[in-house]
């Protein structure tokens, strides 16, 4: 029968060992607060000053002067349009030479990768120039005459 408030030899030798582990462990974590801060890494942080405006969604991509026109613009150019990238104006310029110039803003729906959403984030920032057709190379040749 066991009497209350002594413990057994087993008990005993599983309490000191729960102590010697609390300060073991406490001794790691008083060796780690030692350390000096920052030691593994660096944080820096920038604040913006009162009344600067928000980030700009897509901070990296420079603004057009004025509207791109999209039958004669290069790589560069046609990245600076919202919501295209150098991939996306690679595949516009590809389309280009093979089909030939864009007629219309709408015609660039035909390339992989710009939808109906992409076209309404450029369509303001990008024009079509004018497109040598058939029809407008003989009203041309007509004036010249």
């Amino acid at each position: 029968m066991k009497v209350r408030g002594k413990l057994t030899k087993t008990e005993r030798a599983l309490l000191a060992l729960a102590a010697a582990f609390l300060a073991a462990l406490a001794l790691v974590y008083l060796r780690s607060a030692k350390a000096p801060a920052g030691a593994d890494y660096t944080i820096t942080t920038q604040r913006q000053p009162e009344g600067a405006p928000e980030a700009a969604e897509e901070p990296d991509a420079p603004e057009a002067a004025g509207p791109v026109d999209v039958n004669t613009a290069g790589l560069e150019k046609l990245d600076t349009l919202p919501g295209i990238g150098p991939v996306l104006a690679q595949r516009i310029i590809d389309y280009r030479e093979a089909n030939g110039p864009f007629a219309s803003l709408e015609e660039l729906l035909k390339v992989k990768g710009i939808g109906e959403a992409t076209l309404e984030k450029f369509r303001d920032s990008a024009a079509v120039g004018l497109v040598l057709t058939p029809q407008v190379l003989e009203s041309a040749e007509e004036e010249a005459a």
